[in-house]
């Protein structure tokens, strides 16, 4: 009977601390949560200009409850949410794989609520396989790289100009009495007119001007319904409230077209890796080299193949959208 008096009183103290613990928990806002954690894979290397980036990655996140997993991309960056369950200061551990590279794993303690979350990067050792068949192996030198591409630009030309004068009529010194149009203090009779200019199809005026040319000019006021930068369509409308006033507009005509034009690029080279940048209107990217004093182009295609380089590209999203490329030589060639 005694011992089991105890007993209870164990499971009641038991229930009693808890409860305690839970409410502690709820009055410091510590409950399980979602966890979002971003971070970059690199290589390692002493020289950090060869600390490349390295994608598809396999990153896993446990706290020994919840496990996630992602991937990372060409940039190396990588995202993963621990989904709801993960409580402040618990554990986290991330586990980074890829074929080419050593397994690696952090760990680290989960913050307080609302503390932000640090950004990881993950410094991933070559093979010793990836390391031994670069040293194994005569190499065939690549030499004098160039990029060839075509850029898409857009261009106007300037093909021609539209010039149009009108009149508005009006009897000066005449009360407005109310009867629309007046003059803008609203005393004199006015007089309104307009004239509506056509680029024609495909075309657009740029520089558009309208003035009075002849009349009380100091009585009149004249709009347009477009900028300085119009569309095809440009109608002014003037108003005169003294006598008859003479107007003038013109514009030049102009004609969008995209052009394209042959670029140029030298990449940068950062040990056994090439670096390049092209603008987002790139086409028809082509690497030239001089393989062992034979100069040869390689068209570098969708597939992103050359033949002596395994290339990775991705996009400035981001920036300018521009097209980064980095491409890494293969074990039977050096620069």
């Amino acid at each position: 009977m005694k011992s089991r008096t105890v007993v209870i009183w164990i499971l009641a103290i038991a229930a009693a601390v808890a409860a305690a613990t839970l409410v502690w928990l709820r009055t410091h806002h510590w409950r399980p949560r979602s966890v979002t954690i971003q971070g970059a894979v690199i290589r390692r290397d002493p020289d950090t200009r060869k600390q490349l980036p390295i994608d598809r990655v396999l990153v896993t996140a446990t706290d020994s409850i919840t496990t996630a997993t992602a991937y990372s991309d060409a940039s190396g960056y990588f995202e993963i949410v621990l989904g709801a369950g993960v409580w402040p200061k618990g554990i986290v551990s991330l586990n980074f794989q890829h074929p080419d590279y050593h397994p690696l794993t952090l760990s680290f303690q989960l913050g307080l609520p609302r503390s932000p979350m640090k950004l990881f990067v993950a410094e991933l050792e070559p093979t010793a396989q990836q390391v031994s068949l670069v040293a194994a192996h005569p190499a065939s030198t690549i030499q004098n790289i160039r990029v060839r591409y075509t850029a898409n630009i857009q261009t106007d030309t300037n093909i021609g100009s539209a010039v149009r004068p009108f009149q508005v009529s009006n009897q000066a010194d005449i009360p407005c009495n109310q009867r629309s149009p007046c003059s803008p203090s609203g005393h004199w009779k006015a007089s309104e007119g307009s004239v509506t200019l056509d680029a024609g199809p495909d075309n657009v005026f740029r520089n558009i001007r309208a003035s009075c040319i002849a009349g009380p000019c100091p009585f009149t006021r004249i709009t347009t319904n477009s900028s300085a930068e119009g569309g095809r369509l440009v109608t002014a409308t003037a108003l005169a409230w003294s006598g008859t006033a003479t107007f003038l507009v013109e514009a030049e005509v102009f004609r969008d077209s995209i052009g394209s034009s042959e670029r140029e690029s030298y990449p940068v080279i950062y040990g056994r890796t090439l670096h390049f940048t092209l603008p987002p209107t790139q086409e028809g990217v082509s690497v030239e080299a001089d393989i062992n004093g034979t100069p040869m182009v390689f068209p570098l295609g969708p597939d992103l193949y050359l033949s002596w380089a395994n290339c990775t590209v991705r996009t400035n999203s981001d920036t300018d959208r521009s097209t980064v490329y980095q491409c890494e030589l293969k074990p039977d060639y050096r620069f």
